[in-house]
């Protein structure tokens, strides 16, 4: 039996972030092996013990030292869940100041699938920048979603999460 392919979860700083155990444990329960990289804000929200605990990796949010080794096996896609403003702007411009920018870089780099569940309030996504930005991420591959998916932490029910793990389920069996 092959091993369950490997999810790398992008946690960014915006509300639904302090939950993400839950989606992590529903990913689990749907065959990923779930690895989460945190943004630096995000990594300050989380529970990083209890996160490895739930999926047996450690949560990073720095860069590993030269010669340290990878703590995540290679990764067969990845979601970003919440996906902030100020990530998708900077990740569309190729930005790698932070391990989750370069973890996403590389991904598109090498063309692995990446979907993305954007956390962006309304007065964010009329930025100029917002839009073209989105198109550039979606002509390169990435898979983005209705924002409206994921609302603030007290909406943020197991129906909610489903709608990520659905389509990752399904963007997994088109494979």
């Amino acid at each position: 039996m092959s091993e369950a392919p490997v999810l790398y979860l992008i946690v960014c700083a915006a509300p639904p972030a302090q939950r993400i155990g839950e989606l992590a444990d529903l990913l689990t329960a749907d065959g990923w092996r779930v690895c989460v990289t945190a943004t630096p804000i995000a990594a300050t929200w989380l529970d990083r013990d209890a996160l490895a605990d739930r999926t047996g990796h450690p949560v990073r949010a720095e860069w590993r030292r030269p010669g340290d080794p990878e703590p995540h096996p290679p990764a067969d896609a990845a979601a970003v869940v919440p996906a902030t403003f100020n990530t998708l702007n900077k990740w569309a411009a190729g930005a790698s100041d932070t391990l989750a920018l370069g973890v996403l870089n590389e991904m598109l780099g090498a063309g692995l699938p990446i979907h993305v569940f954007p956390r962006v309030n309304a007065a964010l996504s009329a930025h100029p920048a917002y839009g073209p930005n989105l198109r550039r991420l979606r002509e390169a591959g990435v898979v983005v979603h209705d924002a409206d998916v994921l609302r603030s932490p007290d909406e943020m029910t197991p129906s909610r999460w489903a709608v990520v793990v659905d389509a990752l389920r399904q963007a997994r069996s088109r494979g």
